[in-house]
């Protein structure tokens, strides 16, 4: 199921192959004057623009068989819209196609809103991005570091990322969960990924800090504050901070994965109420209002969005690509400045090429869809003769990175050293490990009384790779544990995006 707009390609055909004024002159001789060569000129204009659209309809191919979650696209140049389609279905129980027009929730794209929140109270002189993070957030435990909103805004604080930590706490992907459920979770952590400044790690957990912050120092929640202040002046009109999961949005579009068989796809929507790292809801066509204003400093100003892109780095001078909740980097030899977006089955990007004055949108209801790749490939048609040459991966380069760590063998009687249970008072739950099919897993996680949690990893074995080192997983969780005598008494966990969490050995009954 695919809808398009085919009277804005036409009308842009000329914006894309050779400038605005060109187009004006071909369509205008050959629709007012009826000349021949007016007429032959339109008509190759609009067999490339035909190439061009065909080109891009093959990068979304895959996604147009009957019944099949897909993308919005939208391709901006010179603040307009030069094509826009929809792929696929956005709500496979009633059929209803995608369009330009469907709503999506577009992830951690969500991040540069709330960072612009920040700038903006900036500029009105109500906090500074230096400002010690608990001055606002003062139950924040005090890690004997300075943690500054800056931090917050370029992943260098070295919080431990709430998400990670939400899983590891037992929390149910598809709960309901709030801002309180988030903060006290986070509240409730020792220790830190890294000293602040010292290191870069993404961190959902600054983001969703700024949204606190954002709502203490201004008496509205981002959710009224992006309304007000961006989203209203931008006349984004189908675009909010969507904080109540009860909350209709018209014309949304739902989201999907393929199931385990292949053969069809699952729901896959979040109940989280969270803003600030996530939770924006929005159409290709606003997005390209949003995109706008990088040029036109509607909102903000130019010296506020100059700010929003100026890299971080770290405290030893080391420069960093990202900004403030964007990615400033180069694609094929052009400055590119971008961020995607992932949650539950949506996914996103928005990538724009500000010395082209060209952008992508891809908004996507499927979690295996690659918007990035997608977008990048619908780039790569429209720019290509101002790229560099693609470079060729090295497949054995690929390879390397894919490589695990080579496992261990340990008899039964061995892994059974490590069995018991653990609590963790940072996450308030404890883990039970058994030995279950000659592997050591995960069996129960359950809070203080005993009351079972979620288990996140009941069907993961903790693979040993080295004297009392286990990968758990796709290898993103590395478990160390620590021994008094012969038995295991403590465990650390290494998740990715939250590190060195103590699990301790409880005395039993």
């Amino acid at each position: 199921m695919i809808a398009g707009r085919n009277w804005r390609r036409i009308l842009a055909a000329g914006v894309v192959l050779a400038g605005v004024g060109a187009t004006t002159n071909i369509l205008s001789a050959s629709a007012e004057t009826g000349d021949g060569a007016g007429q032959n000129a339109a008509g190759k204009s609009n067999g490339n623009q035909q190439k061009l659209d065909a080109a891009v309809d093959e990068v979304f191919q895959d996604l147009t068989a009957a019944g099949s979650p897909g993308c919005a696209l939208g391709v901006f140049r010179g603040g307009q819209i030069i094509y826009e389609k929809g792929y696929g279905v956005a709500n496979i129980e009633e059929n209803v196609p995608i369009s330009p027009k469907s709503v999506f929730d577009i992830g951690s794209t969500s991040k540069q809103f709330t960072a612009t929140s920040i700038l903006l109270l900036e500029k009105e002189g109500k906090l500074s991005v230096d400002d010690d993070v608990h001055k606002y957030i003062p139950e924040l435990p005090d890690y004997g570091k300075k943690i500054t909103i800056l931090n917050l805004l370029n992943h260098t604080s070295g919080l431990r990322d709430y998400l990670t930590l939400f899983d590891i706490a037992g929390v149910h992907v598809d709960s309901v969960t709030t801002d309180e459920d988030a903060l006290a979770l986070i509240v409730r952590q020792k220790g830190l990924n890294f000293a602040p400044g010292s290191e870069y790690l993404y961190s959902n957990t600054g983001f969703f800090l700024l949204s606190v912050i954002v709502q203490r120092v201004s008496g509205k929640t981002l959710r009224d504050f992006a309304a007000e202040n961006i989203f209203s002046p931008l006349q984004m009109t189908h675009t909010q901070f969507r904080d109540n999961h009860r909350s209709l949005v018209p014309e949304r579009a739902m989201a999907y994965d393929e199931n385990e068989k292949k053969d069809g796809f699952t729901l896959n929507v979040s109940y989280f109420e969270q803003t600030g790292d996530g939770a924006v809801h929005t159409t290709v066509e606003d997005l390209l209002k949003w995109d706008e204003n990088f040029y036109s400093g509607q909102v903000g100003g130019k010296i506020l969005l100059a700010e929003l892109q100026e890299t971080a780095k770290l405290n030893d001078g080391k420069k960093l690509n990202y900004a403030k909740g964007i990615v400033v980097s180069d694609y094929r030899g052009l400055r590119m400045v971008s961020h995607g977006g992932s949650w539950g089955g949506y996914r996103a990007q928005l990538m724009r090429f500000p010395e082209h004055h060209f952008s992508v949108a891809c908004l996507c209801n499927l979690g295996s869809s690659d918007p990035t790749r997608r977008a990048s490939q619908v780039a790569d048609v429209y720019l290509n003769s101002v790229m560099k040459p693609k470079t060729v991966k090295s497949a054995e380069a690929d390879e390397e990175r894919k490589k695990e760590p080579a496992t261990i063998s340990l008899t039964k009687e061995q892994l059974g050293a490590y069995a018991g249970d653990y609590w963790s008072e940072e996450m308030g739950v404890s883990y039970r490990l058994a030995v279950r099919d000659g592997a050591l897993k995960v069996v129960v996680v359950a809070d203080r009384i005993g009351i079972p949690r979620a288990n996140n990893f009941a069907k993961e074995d903790f693979r040993p790779t080295g004297t009392d080192v286990f990968t758990v997983g796709e290898g993103e969780l590395t478990v160390k544990f620590k021994r008094d005598g012969e038995t295991a008494s403590e465990f650390e966990l290494d998740a990715g995006r939250s590190t060195g969490i103590v699990f301790r050995r409880t005395k039993e009954k």
